[in-house]
């Protein structure tokens, strides 16, 4: 196990170390003047010199290699610069804002698990009948149905029709302290919204290996052994009907994040969403160049725990093959 951390710890460096090198890329083939962003409308009547001199300080004139490095030197020492458009250090900016979003993702991906892989074992013990049908068919229309609508559809079903749960924030729109109960009930639409966005394919997954492992030759064993239909099901071929899904665990990390940002942006949730927005208008490319690094580690972190999963779930995979 140590050493399969290990190999994935050395690969990981050469690609943040391009992912951060093709942020600044991009940053410097775009057509917007980050300086005309950061003076806004002051700079349509600022001279030349001023709009130059603004360029010196913002450090946009330097060449594109020099500003990758003189960034990437400062970010090992944990300094990620300054965002000009938020007028606070890149640090600061995520630190107030990352801990919302992995609440926000962790309980999606929590709700996404459990109920794919319930909804998935009750289908599996009966493929072909009308719970498998009716699962089978919402979870392929889940499919194609984007996180932002499904937002704005349980905002307007839940929040507007019902009543029943808040519209978005973390808090209630009075209250000046934010409680762990506001933040809970403030929590269930973004969370469920996000998590339901993920199920379809944990679903899927979890159905397609537990049919497939009741055909199996030890699951028959164990029936014919006179174990129960529950022992059956949960101690044999769950865990080997799981092994598939448990590579989903990485996979799923990217369009997790694609899809924190916009349910954050529809429920007002105080993550990194509006942030990262915010930025990316108004050209203010430090700030995308750290999120982006993060990212990118969330990833490869996400495909490492896969193989961790799939190894201790399954003996017959070894970590240091």
């Amino acid at each position: 196990m140590a050493r399969m951390a290990g190999r994935r710890a050395l690969f990981a460096a050469p690609v943040l170390l391009v992912v951060t090198f093709g942020v600044f890329a991009v940053a410097a083939a775009s057509p917007f003047d980050p300086v005309k962003a950061y003076a806004g409308t002051a700079g349509l009547t600022a001279s030349q010199g001023d709009l130059d001199q603004l360029r010196a300080n913002l450090g946009v004139d330097q060449p594109l290699v020099t500003r990758w490095w003189d960034w990437l030197t400062a970010a090992l020492t944990g300094d990620l610069g300054d965002s000009s458009v938020l007028r606070q250090p890149v640090a600061d900016v995520i630190g107030e804002r990352l801990g919302w979003s992995v609440l926000l993702a962790a309980t999606a991906f929590l709700v996404a698990i459990v109920l794919g892989t319930g909804l998935g074992v009750l289908a599996a013990r009966r493929t072909g009948g009308w719970l498998d049908r009716c699962v089978s068919s919402a979870a392929y229309t889940l499919e194609a149905a984007p996180a932002f609508w499904l937002g704005l559809l349980a905002i307007w079903f839940f929040a507007l029709k019902l009543d029943v749960l808040p519209a978005g924030g973390l808090t209630d729109a009075a209250s000046d302290t934010v409680t762990f109960g506001q933040v809970a009930s403030h929590l269930v639409l973004p969370a469920a919204v996000l998590g339901v966005s993920q199920l379809p394919w944990f679903y899927l997954y979890v159905r397609q290996g537990v049919a497939d492992a009741l055909e199996e030759d030890p699951v028959r064993g164990a029936r014919a052994r006179g174990l129960s239909e529950r022992t059956v099901l949960l101690g044999h071929a769950l865990r080997s009907g799981m092994l598939p899904m448990l590579t989903l665990v990485g996979s799923r990390v990217p369009e997790l994040i694609t899809g924190a940002l916009l349910v954050e942006t529809v429920f007002s949730w105080p993550g990194i969403a509006a942030a990262t927005v915010q930025a990316a208008t108004s050209v203010d490319f430090p700030l995308p160049a750290a999120l982006t690094v993060l990212a990118t580690a969330a990833v490869l972190l996400g495909n490492l725990l896969s193989d961790l999963l799939y190894g201790l779930a399954d003996p017959r995979v070894g970590f240091d093959g």
